[in-house]
C-alpha cells in the first residue's frame, strides 16, 4: 500500500519565457520532513507556491490530502507592515476558529496565553514567528509547508524554532516540506532532501546526498560540509 502524499512529475514553470523551474520530479511519503536547498534564486520558493497552485504551471502536482498550511517567506508577513492587529483578532481572521481554542495553540509553541491581547509590534521576532506557526496550525493540517521560517532571528532562536517544529511533527503526525538556507537543519531533521537549481540536482536521505560533491556542484567551490549523524 502506497504512503505517498505528494507526487510531482515533470513540473515547469516560466515567467516572461524565463525558465524558473525545470523537470521538476519528487515524492514524498507520508510523516517526511523534505528540506529543500539550493543556492539563492535556485526556485525554492517558486516550487512551493507551484504545490500550492499559487503560480502557474506545466507538469503534474498530485496530493492525497487537502488538508494543507502554508507559511511564506518572512519578508511576506513583516510584522511591521501589518495593520495593528492583536493577535487574538489575527486567530480571528482564520475560518472556523473558536476563541477559546487560541490560548491552547499559543501554548503549544511555547507562548504564554496572554500574549493573545498582544498587538504585534509587541511581539519580538521570535515570537512572532512562534505565533505564526500556532496560527498555521489552526486548521489541524496533515502537511506544513514552511519558507524560509527562521530566517530573519539569530542563529539561538534559529535553533529553538527547528527544535519546535520536530517537536510538532512528531506530537501531530506531520508531514513536514521546508525551505532553509541552514543546512544544520538537514543534518539534524531531515528524512529526505532536494537539493535544487532551477531543476533538482540531487535528491535522497541527506547522509547519502550531500557529499561534498553535491554540494560543490550545487554551491560552487567552498560549500558547507558537515556530516552529522542522527
Amino acid at each position: 500500500m502506497t504512503n505517498i502524499i505528494l507526487d510531482v512529475k515533470n513540473l515547469n514553470v516560466q515567467f516572461n519565457h524565463e525558465i524558473i523551474l525545470k523537470n521538476i520530479n519528487f515524492s514524498v511519503d507520508k510523516g517526511d520532513i523534505v528540506v529543500l536547498v539550493g543556492p539563492n534564486g535556485a526556485g525554492k520558493t517558486t516550487l512551493l507556491r507551484a504545490l500550492l497552485n499559487l503560480v502557474e504551471y506545466s507538469g503534474v502536482v498530485k496530493w492525497k490530502t487537502q488538508n494543507i498550511s502554508y507559511l511564506p517567506p518572512h519578508e511576506t508577513l513583516n510584522q511591521k507592515e501589518i495593520p495593528p492587529l492583536t493577535v487574538q483578532d489575527f486567530f480571528l481572521c482564520k475560518k472556523f476558529i473558536n476563541k477559546k481554542e487560541i490560548p491552547s495553540l499559543l501554548e503549544s509553541v511555547g507562548l504564554e496565553k496572554n500574549i493573545q491581547l498582544k498587538q504585534f509590534s509587541e511581539l519580538s521576532t521570535g515570537q512572532f514567528q512562534r505565533m505564526l506557526i500556532a496560527w498555521a496550525l489552526v486548521n489541524k493540517p496533515s502537511v506544513l509547508l514552511l519558507d524560509d521560517a527562521a530566517t530573519a532571528v539569530d542563529t539561538k532562536g534559529q535553533k529553538i524554532i527547528y527544535e519546535l517544529l520536530h517537536k510538532l511533527w512528531k506530537e501531530k503526525k506531520l508531514t513536514l516540506i521546508i525551505v532553509t538556507h541552514n543546512l544544520e537543519v538537514v543534518w539534524q531533521y531531515a528524512t529526505h532532501v532536494l537539493c535544487m537549481n532551477k531543476t533538482v540536482m540531487c535528491q535522497g536521505k541527506p547522509q547519502t546526498t550531500l557529499t561534498p560533491e553535491n554540494l560543490t556542484k550545487l554551491y560552487g567551490w567552498g560549500a558547507p560540509y558537515e556530516h552529522k549523524h542522527r
